[in-house]
């Protein structure tokens, strides 16, 4: 491991490396993306536009420029060098799932799931293509020989290749005005199907796109694409399905296909002279399949969700894979051999498990996490965090610590019971307990024994015992089954109460039923709860049991008489596991919604939410003396929570949840419209977020200090005017603390800070009445010079969307003016620095250039001298052996 990434909350959905190798485009969940800096490893940029996951994202060959496809159906093209969203691509009607840049022309292309491949003009940011040749969704997309063909990958098992033509019309003197305008009044969008292609554009002076259909290339897998990727250099194309088979084609170059032509060639005149027939060059042309060959199949040990390739300097195919059970693959692949035959060079498989993790348990000294899933179970070291033991199981439900935690039990899908002893890592004894799946297990609180509930509508009762072992003249540690409890439905849950007096058991008619342990005679039925109770748990006190369901509610009783004491809205989806802090009424719920959530039982309050895990958490544990939760969930992650020794205070709790939803609400709010543009293709690339927000409120209090400050001074001026002499001025406090600026210069300070990609929103969002001031500001700014691009960017930013009212305001007209001039004249001066400064770069790139040349001829004659040398010394040797 070389490095991490530190992101925020959200899930990663998408990456893109630059094309530099110095920075990674990162795409998250709720639709931001980063920019790391590898060599930092800090996260340089944010934008924030999307309003859902990112599912495509795509440099341009320089690097300058990042594009993003979403799950919200839009595009945005991205300045990655100012920092800034350019614009808004609008067209798919549904997800976006790949984005191409085409390196020679300013084009696009974008597929989605709505089985379109559009292609947009940059320069006019309009589609003007729409290939219409799929009849399912568009999973993947690559382009190949040199940006002359794309190939499109769907949900069945052909991938289609299409033919890029750039056509340059050329004016022909003599040629009449209509021919020239070719279907130029049919519309700017054009549509291709299979077999044929309509070139319809409005602009006859521009280049053109044809694109037809070359064919089909039929993969060996019948599930839809879902990786199709190229190596940098473009001669080797790889796709896989959600299978474990990676597909490896080799795309031949120009060079090649020219060879493979001629070889033909001769293979055909040959042919035509012993047949005598003529002109056989006009039926010899390849055969796709024959441009983009089969070159191998590569074999996972589990389905494929991403891969990446590369082509080595030695010629030797390097493939990545990222597999759906948490591990990496590397796999070499000899190009050049005969037969080519993919062969696995390593793996990164870190001590996690390979599917979820459906129990957990912890060790009565705190130090031992036991985690059990479908094929393994795992005893982690809680201070380290390190696996310390495997021990291969069946699909494991439930679990617990035998008392003294050198063996642990284990309840499965099959209905066993599996005991496990901890230092050898072996299997001691396999017991078959229920006809059904084993889904809860209990410890007794005398610690002689345990209880379990399954699926067979039984509640069996267990004890420790020592047997004689076979093998050894010690004893080992067996289980006798004491006795049974027969219900009437199946069992869910099962847990004692501290005194051991009673039993609590879930069932699947959605009650809870309490019997005496010693008689097993029933006591209560607690019910209310309008869907199965999934977990429940007895504080330590036996006053208090609490019960979570699958109808998203969680229910707090009276052990004494069978009450409900209150019920709480827990989570948005089943409450999936809940448990006791020792010693106190404390309480935490894992739910389906991918929260952990703390609640206090006395006061029924929701005490605080802990957010981490992706998707559903399936269970935690609590260790014995309350420090630490551990949690698992269906990310495949376990989670570690610590109890710190900080105070919580809910007031403080409450207001960051209120501003967590405010948040959320002002992301799902209808963006602001922009005044004189129309909702159609094309957009601001920008939403509103709280930063946004904050960025205008923070400009506009900057302003409103400006405007007192101005006021003061007027005030003070004419004080000292009537008193005759210079009166002490009271400088504001903030101004001091930015080293006693002019009100005008903070004002421009707080501008500077505002974040290059949220300085349009910001500047939406801030009201009318500012604006005047804020050009007048602009002038003065502009005239000294300083940060003239930043400024005009704001300025012309806010003329196109308040156009109307400056206009007709006679206030500003003079304002207006002199922004004119004095705009006009800072830009020509930074534009003609910039010329010089590159036209001086340009020189000393041809110095060096020269120079390097010089040298390297001079090398050339030194090497070539040099071999004359040795030929001489050669032949005189030669001779004096043949005269001997």
């Amino acid at each position: 491991q070389v490095l991490i990434l530190k992101g925020l909350k959200q899930e990663v959905s998408c990456l893109c490396p630059s094309p530099d190798g110095l920075h990674l485009a990162v795409g998250y969940e709720d639709g931001s993306i980063r920019v790391f800096n590898l060599l930092s490893g800090e996260a340089n940029i944010t934008f924030n536009g999307h309003r859902a996951a990112v599912t495509a994202l795509q440099y341009d060959h320089l690097g300058g420029r990042l594009v993003s496809g979403s799950k919200d159906t839009e595009v945005i093209v991205w300045d990655v060098i100012n920092e800034s969203g350019l614009y808004r691509l609008r067209g798919h009607k549904d997800a976006v799932t790949q984005v191409l840049f085409l390196k020679e022309k300013n084009l696009l292309v974008t597929s989605g799931k709505d089985t379109l491949v559009k292609w947009w003009d940059l320069d006019t940011q309009h589609c003007f293509k729409t290939l219409v040749g799929h009849r399912t969704e568009v999973w993947g997309m690559a382009l190949l020989s040199k940006e002359k063909r794309l190939i499109t990958g769907s949900a069945d098992s052909e991938l289609r290749v299409w033919d890029i033509t750039y056509i340059q019309e050329v004016k022909d003197p003599d040629e009449p005005e209509s021919k020239k305008s070719k279907g130029s009044s049919l519309g700017a969008e054009e549509n291709t199907e299979e077999d044929e292609t309509l070139e319809l554009d409005e602009h006859p002076e521009e280049r053109i796109i044809k694109c037809s259909k070359a064919g089909s290339i039929v993969r060996e897998g019948r599930d839809r694409v879902v990786t199709l990727v190229t190596d940098r250099t473009g001669k080797f194309l790889a796709c896989h399905g959600t299978d474990a088979v990676l597909e490896v084609f080799s795309v031949l170059s120009e060079e090649e296909v020219q060879k493979k032509l001629e070889k033909k060639m001769k293979k055909a005149k040959k042919k035509a002279k012993q047949n005598s027939e003529e002109d056989p060059e006009r039926s010899v042309e390849l055969t796709l399949q024959e441009e983009i060959q089969r070159v191998t199949n590569v074999k996972a040990s589990s389905k494929i969700k991403s891969f990446d390739l590369i082509l080595s300097p030695k010629g030797e195919l390097k493939m990545v894979l990222l597999l759906q059970n948490n591990v990496i693959e590397l796999y070499n692949l000899d190009v050049s051999a005969q037969v080519p035959q993919a062969v696995r060079a390593s793996r990164i498989t870190i001590g996690g498990h390979r599917s979820d993790v459906r129990t957990l348990a912890f060790s009565s000294d705190n130090i031992a996490i036991l985690s059990a899933a479908a094929e393994s179970v795992k005893i982690w070291n809680r201070s380290t965090l390190q696996c310390i033991r495997t021990m291969d199981c069946e699909y494991a439900l439930c679990s617990l610590f035998v008392p003294g935690d050198r063996q642990v039990i284990v309840g499965t899908k099959t209905g066993k019971l599996q005991l496990y002893d901890l230092a050898s890592g072996s299997q001691i004894e396999t017991l078959n307990a229920h006809d059904g799946a084993v889904w809860s297990i209990a410890l007794s609180p005398d610690q002689r024994g345990f209880v379990t509930g399954g699926a067979d509508k039984c509640v069996k009762f267990w004890e420790f015992e020592l047997v004689k072992d076979e093998s050894s003249v010690q004893k080992r540690l067996s289980i006798k089954h004491v006795r049974v409890l027969q219900l009437d439905e199946d069992v869910l849950c099962v847990r004692y109460s501290p005194n051991q007096k009673l039993l609590a058991v879930s069932l699947l008619d959605c009650t809870v039923k309490i019997f005496y342990v010693d008689t097993l005679k029933f006591f209560l039925s607690l019910y209310g709860h309008k869907l199965p109770v999934l977990c429940m748990d007895i504080c330590y006190d036996g006053t208090l049991i609490a019960t979570g369901s699958a109808d998203r509610n969680v229910k707090i009783w009276g052990l004494d008489f069978g009450d409900c004491h209150r019920s709480l809205f827990a989570h948005d989806d089943s409450v999936m596991y809940l448990q006791f802090v020792p010693k106190s009424h404390l309480f935490f719920t894992a739910g389906k919604d991918s929260k952990i959530k703390q609640w206090d039982a006395d006061k029924f309050e929701h005490i605080q939410t802990l957010e981490g895990h992706h998707q559903e958490v399936w269970c935690l544990a609590l260790s014995p003396n309350g420090d630490y939760v551990v949690s698992a969930s269906h990310d495949k992650s376990l989670r570690l929570w610590e109890r710190t020794r900080e105070p919580l205070i809910l007031e403080e709790e409450r207001e960051m949840q209120r501003e967590a939803e405010y948040e959320e609400s002002v992301a799902k709010e209808d963006q602001p419209v922009v005044p004189g543009e129309m909702q159609g293709e094309t957009g601001l690339a920008g939403k509103k977020t709280i930063e946004t927000i904050k960025a205008a409120e923070r400009i506009m209090e900057a302003i409103e200090l400006y405007r007192e400050e101005m006021a003061k001074l007027k005030e003070h001026n004419a004080i000292c005017k009537a008193a005759g002499k210079e009166v002490p001025f009271p400088v504001n406090p903030i101004l001091r603390a930015y080293g006693n600026i002019t009100p005008s210069a903070y004002v421009l300070e707080v501008f500077k800070k505002v974040k290059s990609s949220e300085l349009e929103e910001s500047l939406l969002v801030l009201p009318f009445s500012y604006v005047p001031d804020l050009l007048r500001l602009f002038n003065e700014y502009i005239h000294l010079g300083s940060d003239v691009e930043l400024l005009c960017r704001a300025l012309l930013f806010l003329l196109k969307i308040h156009f109307g009212q400056i206009t007709g305001n006679h206030m500003l007209v003079t304002v207006i003016e002199e922004l004119k001039k004095t705009t006009i004249s800072r830009v020509s001066e930074a534009r003609d620095v910039l010329g010089f400064n590159m036209a001086g770069l340009q020189f000393l790139k041809r110095e060096i250039e020269a120079k390097d040349e010089v040298t390297f001829f001079a090398d050339a004659t030194e090497r070539f001298e040099e071999k004359k040398r040795k030929r001489k010394k050669k032949e005189k040797e030669k001779m004096v052996l043949a005269v001997l």
